[in-house]
């Protein structure tokens, strides 16, 4: 059955019917700059978007539309649900990926891509137009993909060598890439300590790595002993 204007309609009275006053106040402060938010959790939105993706996701992104926060976010989650041939979910990401204006966004939508675990090799090509930007939160999509997705074996020395060479002032970049170094520390503990020996990231980049590094329960007493060693003093 197609899913029509009609339907968006009752989808966005169906949002709103789950918002909570206290949980946007929240979501406010933990998602600085977003605007025209209800206030719903996520794990509400993607039973929404489950439903829409089983029926229809072709009709309803034909016809969403980006009048808040949960609207946009709940696109992303269709297109990660979703069933569709790689060439059709690529297409529909690089028409979503112009829409990530905040890191929620971005990294919900990241780690609902679970399809690219399926045929990386397809995806990994795919993410240098996004890793190569100079758009904040186009960065910040490619980074989280590879931290999400491309830190196993047959990746991590690539993943490494892209997240060292990665040059924005951007913010959301810097601690996208620091997440995601510690992910690789974590994962590919002595690959991602020679790069950490030898980087040519910037001080705040690298500081900040080591910090998620030494914040991290997986990370033993002895290397968060070790990476406080290696802080650059000159940066606070």
């Amino acid at each position: 059955m197609r899913y029509t204007q009609n339907d968006y309609e009752k989808t966005v009275e169906e949002i709103k019917a789950l918002s909570h006053e206290k949980y946007k106040d929240f979501h406010r402060g933990l998602v600085p700059g977003i605007t025209n938010v209800y206030g719903v959790t996520v794990p509400n939105l993607r039973l929404i978007a489950k439903q829409i993706a089983k029926a229809d996701y072709n009709g309803f992104l034909s016809v969403a539309q980006d009048n808040s926060y949960e609207e946009i976010m709940v696109q992303g989650m269709v297109i990660g649900l979703c069933k569709c041939d790689v060439e059709t979910r690529q297409k529909l990401i690089k028409a979503f990926v112009p829409k990530i204006k905040n890191w929620a966004v971005c990294d919900v939508f990241c780690t609902g891509l679970k399809a690219v675990k399926k045929e990386p090799r397809k995806f990994r090509d795919f993410l240098n137009e996004y890793l190569n930007s100079d758009e904040e939160f186009f960065i910040r999509f490619g980074v989280v993909m590879l931290m999400s997705y491309y830190t196993g074996d047959e990746y991590i020395e690539n993943t490494l060598q892209v997240l060292n060479k990665i040059k924005h002032s951007g913010y959301y970049v810097q601690m996208a890439v620091a997440w995601a170094l510690s992910v690789c520390f974590i994962k590919q503990r002595d690959k991602a300590l020679a790069l950490f020996l030898d980087n040519n990231l910037d001080d705040f980049t690298f500081n900040k790595t080591l910090q998620k590094c030494r914040e991290s329960y997986r990370v033993t007493a002895d290397d968060k002993q070790l990476l406080i060693q290696l802080k650059r003093k000159k940066c606070n």
